[in-house]
């Protein structure tokens, strides 16, 4: 992530926030004494350790609890400091534990629970999104924005296939035609029915984009955020992911990002 401001917060100046003077309460089992710990590692910036850790025992396995009152609240401080990498680090995974969470509960009760602390990270979010370069970072920021909002439970997918450039699909044939390859980026925009970078012989075929001028909802909003925010790449490359692909195997034409959401249901 670009920090155009080129500033960088001691953090030591901001993780005493952290402590018994917060207005968080302090717990003095096990598992709060692991979890302080692990948040204050990683809010330093340089324990890579510590994220995985958390990424880990938050969202993996759930040994340790994301309603935890200190989880969203110590993010939102993560993501309103002028450390790049720690804010952009903090907003992936608050935004990912509150999908999971309604996911998981079939309910909103944990973004009801900590309004405050979502709404300070989607403002967080909004603004590294408007200052990030790097163009990874910049589809990494929008995942973000989209799981802080929640209306939507697929960012996660449709975002990893803008920063992979490609979305590995299923023909959407009642019959189940053929799994499918749709690229999107520096190697071309087309499907193909194997893997394009295992093989040079492979057949492919043309995608067709939407025009952006018809775009509706979500594809429409993220083509102008991404233009508005200098990512041209970016907006092209969703003209693709809300276009059309071809089946290699029966010729059918479909949506990608239609295939995409499928693809979770």
């Amino acid at each position: 992530m670009d920090n155009s401001a080129n500033v960088r917060v001691r953090p030591s100046a901001w993780i005493p926030r952290m402590t018994t003077n917060s207005r968080v309460p302090r717990a003095d089992d096990a598992d709060a004494d692991r979890l302080r710990a692990l948040l204050q590692d990683a809010a330093t910036g340089r324990d890579s350790q510590a994220w995985s850790d958390l990424w880990t025992e938050l969202y993996h396995n759930g040994s340790l609890d994301a309603a935890d009152p200190l989880v969203l609240y110590t993010l939102a401080d993560m993501a309103e400091t002028d450390e790049a990498d720690v804010a952009a680090s903090a907003l992936h995974l608050a935004g990912a534990l509150l999908v999971q969470a309604d996911q998981r509960y079939e309910t909103r009760n944990l973004r009801h629970q900590y309004a405050p602390e979502v709404a300070r990270l989607l403002d967080a979010a909004n603004r590294w999104r408007q200052v990030t370069a790097d163009r990874n970072d910049y589809c990494l920021l929008v995942e973000a924005v989209l799981n802080l909002e929640g209306d939507i439970h697929w960012a996660e997918d449709l975002i990893w296939g803008l920063v992979s450039e490609e979305y590995e699909l299923e023909c959407p044939d009642p019959d189940g035609c053929a799994s499918l390859w749709v690229i999107l980026g520096e190697r071309g925009f087309f499907s193909a029915a194997e893997d394009y970078a295992l093989s040079d012989d492979v057949e492919t075929f043309p995608l067709h984009p939407a025009d952006p001028r018809t775009l509706e909802g979500l594809g429409r909003r993220l083509y102008d955020l991404a233009l508005a925010d200098g990512h041209e790449h970016v907006a092209r490359a969703l003209t693709y992911a809300f276009g059309e692909a071809t089946c290699p195997e029966c010729e059918q034409r479909f949506s990608v990002v239609g295939q995409v959401v499928a693809r979770l249901t």
